[in-house]
């Protein structure tokens, strides 16, 4: 039986101990699953027992690239994102299935990618996972992030993306949030702002009547503000909750050592959502 966890700064309501046990179950692994919330100054004094108790863990928000300099190996998109959500602890090997996850939840929602107009919201693990694939995939992004250093950086480390400086008032076919705005004590708020006289403004609406599609990462609250307004502005609407579970689904493959498809995925996450 493996014994697993997901760690970030709150995980005290996150979906991943059911998904995660249903997943494997189903793939003819048993397991324990649970969660540990680190604050943020606590990490590097924590993270070696969490090594010690658990056969493997994920990882989510703050803490994706924070883990990096305590493992010895990055596979894949965790080489290529510079940010780790799956580890293995006994060889302290990390992973990034994010993408997987992402793009799989873009896919069975309609959502075309090559040639389309991409804003990403937001350039911390799980966006610059998500510029990564988007870009792979031929689609025109452009990201904005508040901090403006961190944004540069991520510029000159995977490039293929337009930085913004600020978020113009423009149609977008896709508007991604990647942020953690509109979940745990920013429940209620929307990540979309743009400078208006020089001065930061909420622009939400304004900016979610021109778009084809919103996408937020979060998946609780089902409905943030985000979609909250995209919905009343009549777009198509997506949350997080799908790719939360195809990502978690990778992982599972990586804790067994078996290749991913697809369509096994997509029957997985149709059988949990009639649990």
């Amino acid at each position: 039986m493996l014994k697993l966890a997901v760690i970030g700064k709150d995980v005290s309501q996150s979906q991943s101990p059911s998904m995660h046990t249903f997943i494997l179950h189903n793939m003819g692994e048993d397991c324990t699953y649970d969660r540990v919330s680190i604050p943020e100054g606590e990490f590097s004094a924590r993270i070696h027992s969490v090594f010690d108790e658990y056969d493997a863990f994920n990882v989510t928000i703050p803490f994706k690239q924070e883990i990096i300099p305590h493992l010895s190996h990055l596979c894949g998109d965790a080489a290529d994102f510079g940010a780790v959500n799956t580890v293995l602890s006994g060889t302290r090997t990390g992973y990034n299935t994010d993408g997987f996850g992402f793009l799989l939840m873009l896919q069975n929602h309609g959502v075309e990618i090559k040639g389309k107009s991409f804003l990403v919201l937001g350039a911390g693990g799980a966006g610059r996972s998500c510029i990564r694939k988007l870009t792979q995939s031929g689609a025109k992004v452009f990201a904005y992030q508040r901090t403006e250093e961190k944004l540069k950086k991520v510029y000159e480390e995977i490039g293929g993306f337009t930085p913004l400086r600020e978020v113009p008032i423009m149609p977008f076919d896709v508007i991604v949030n990647c942020t953690g705005i509109g979940m745990h004590d920013t429940v209620g708020q929307s990540p979309v702002i743009a400078f208006e006289g020089g001065e930061r403004a909420p622009v939400g609406r304004q900016l979610l009547s021109l778009c084809g599609t919103a996408v937020d990462l979060i998946y609780v609250p089902a409905q943030t503000e985000f979609l909250r307004i995209a919905k009343e502005e009549g777009k198509k609407t997506v949350n997080g909750a799908s790719m939360l579970f195809y990502q978690a689904y990778m992982a599972g493959c990586i804790y067994l050592g078996c290749t991913p498809k697809a369509e096994q995925a997509k029957a997985l996450w149709n059988a949990y959502r009639e649990e």
